[in-house]
């Protein structure tokens, strides 16, 4: 995978520091909140306006208690997706709680794609262990990383477990071309770079534009479509609960499919606030 030695010589560094102790790499991860959030302080001015703006009931020191959960849950995020590059799969799999999947397993059985709709909630690289949990295809869309070593080092972690990756541009083909029924992750909680007038909403108390791709494939194909419903319960242990929003896309009128997912998406970001991807320009556009 690694054509060039800078590449590999990355991936080799990154999978030695993996092998350090967990507890060890949550202190990796106080050290960073530290620099992160006191020191450069990134992003810092757009989590507190996104925050802000998400909740204006809240007083300053509830919008800054959230801020500070969201620094330390995205440090953790990153001592945690280090790990996974050597970490056994045994060991991965008892650090998600799943629930709610059978359905879905029986809609693939029955010969129908399901798409699981996801937000950056919770440690969202647990996801890439599922594929080791149950015996069907999956696939998960990612935007490559301009910085190609980079970009085939993810690629080679967050394959591991079984998880097969397709560049966003290509999830359309690839999914109206796949015959073999299968499950797809698709992160839609961002900002699309055109907002369509009509897939707008009221997100988390702002006029919001809403990726279209989720409810435009599974109509194509009359395809299942559930939320993943993602929670930290404890450290380095997630709950990831499948959630329906149809089994049937036909019968859905247009904006339905979107609107089930933003309500969806915004419960499970209320339940734990700190762990959403603040940090992102969501509101840009």
């Amino acid at each position: 995978m690694f054509r060039h030695g800078k590449g590999r010589t990355r991936y080799n560094v990154m999978l030695f520091l993996s092998l350090i102790p967990m507890p060890m790499l949550y202190l990796l991860s106080k050290v960073l909140y530290v620099i992160l959030f006191y020191v450069v302080a990134y992003r810092k001015s757009v989590v507190i306006q996104n925050v802000s703006r998400s909740f204006p009931e809240k007083r300053y020191d509830e919008v800054n208690a959230i801020v500070k959960d969201f620094y330390h849950s995205l440090c953790d995020n990153m001592v945690e997706t280090l790990k996974s590059a050597s970490i056994m799969p045994e060991l991965q799999k008892k650090k998600v709680m799943l629930s709610g999947f059978e359905p879905v397993m029986e809609q693939i059985k029955q010969g129908k794609h399901v798409i699981a709709a996801v937000g950056h909630c919770g440690n969202w690289e647990m996801l890439n262990i599922i594929p080791a949990l149950f015996d069907v295809d999956m696939y998960a869309a990612y935007k490559p990383i301009a910085v190609k070593s980079l970009d085939r080092m993810f690629i080679k972690i967050r394959s591991r477990f079984g998880m097969k990756l397709l560049p966003y541009k290509t999830v359309a083909r690839h999914f109206m071309s796949n015959k073999t029924p299968s499950l797809y992750f698709l992160l839609a909680d961002q900002c699309p770079k055109q907002v369509s007038e009509t897939f707008r909403f009221n997100f988390l108390n702002q006029d919001t534009g809403v990726f279209q791709g989720v409810e435009k494939l599974a109509c194509k194909v009359n395809a299942c479509v559930v939320y993943l419903n993602t929670v930290r319960v404890s450290r380095g242990l997630y709950k990831i609960e499948c959630r329906e929003i149809t089994t049937n896309s036909h019968s859905t009128a247009e904006r339905e499919i979107t609107g089930k997912y933003i309500r969806l998406l915004e419960d499970n970001i209320l339940e734990n606030p700190g762990g959403w991807l603040w940090s992102h320009k969501r509101w840009k556009r």
